[in-house]
């Protein structure tokens, strides 16, 4: 995102913590065009978004209560008896990788809806958060499948019979390179196309025009952040399945 874009919480990072940006990024080996500017509304945004999180999940754990939950506590039980739900239609004991699916959910939920809040940017409508949560995700079903199946993972790639491995390595090999390039692109384009609707009739119109835009932001965000979540536990399934091993 262009400097000229720099959003106020933005311009407090450079004014007051350049070096430490400088600092992160040379850990990395990136050398920022503006060393003087190195921070970037997607990446203060996104420090946002997970403060946000740890202060709402502290809070959470603090006022838990099986006699008497609050609402939110009861907002984050449906969560999880959701992703449960569906998890259990796809993975066998699928307990241990709810955490990782509700986690990307609520994290790119934020990210999506953190742009309605005036003065405030959708880090989502930057394709390297996009890009992150997609590279999340198929490192960690990759992993998981190579946790449970070890060197028998590879049978994955190389179909039912052994004569089809030739054909099947490269399909499957390119099938898997496409997934992340897939996460990306449909939380991207639809996050940004969004924001860039939402922004134009709200410079059009004054009253019924800006809460009709103003939902269907809010619905297109819950709706991606559910299919990133939902095309994970598909992934995930895939890669520990017994069947396809």
């Amino acid at each position: 995102m262009g400097k000229e874009h720099e959003i106020w919480i933005t311009r407090f990072f450079n004014e007051h913590l350049a070096g430490v940006g400088n600092a992160i990024l040379a850990l990395v080996h990136v050398h920022p065009e503006h060393p003087g500017r190195p921070w970037e509304n997607y990446i203060t945004m996104q420090i946002v978004v997970l403060l946000i999180m740890v202060v709402l999940f502290a809070f959470l754990r603090a006022t838990l209560s099986v006699e008497n939950p609050s609402r939110l506590q009861l907002t984050f039980e449906a969560i999880y008896k959701f992703f449960k739900k569906q998890s259990d239609e796809y993975i066998h004991e699928s307990d241990v990788h709810i955490p990782i699916f509700g986690t990307l959910f609520i994290f790119i939920l934020l990210c999506n809806l953190i742009g309605v809040v005036p003065g405030l940017a959708s880090p989502t409508t930057t394709i390297y958060v996009p890009c992150g949560c997609a590279m999340l995700s198929v490192l960690y079903y990759n992993y998981v499948g190579i946790r449970k199946h070890g060197a028998m993972y590879i049978k994955q790639f190389l179909g039912p019979k052994w004569w089809l491995a030739p054909f099947m390595l490269p399909i499957e090999i390119g099938t898997h390179l496409a997934r992340p390039l897939s996460l990306t692109v449909r939380l991207f384009a639809n996050m940004f196309a969004g924001e860039q609707l939402t922004i134009i009739f709200l410079s059009l119109t004054y009253f019924i025009g800006p809460v009709i835009f103003m939902g269907l932001h809010v619905f297109v965000s819950l709706v991606q952040a559910y299919v990133f979540a939902m095309l994970t536990t598909v992934y995930v399934a895939g890669a520990v399945s017994e069947e396809a091993h």
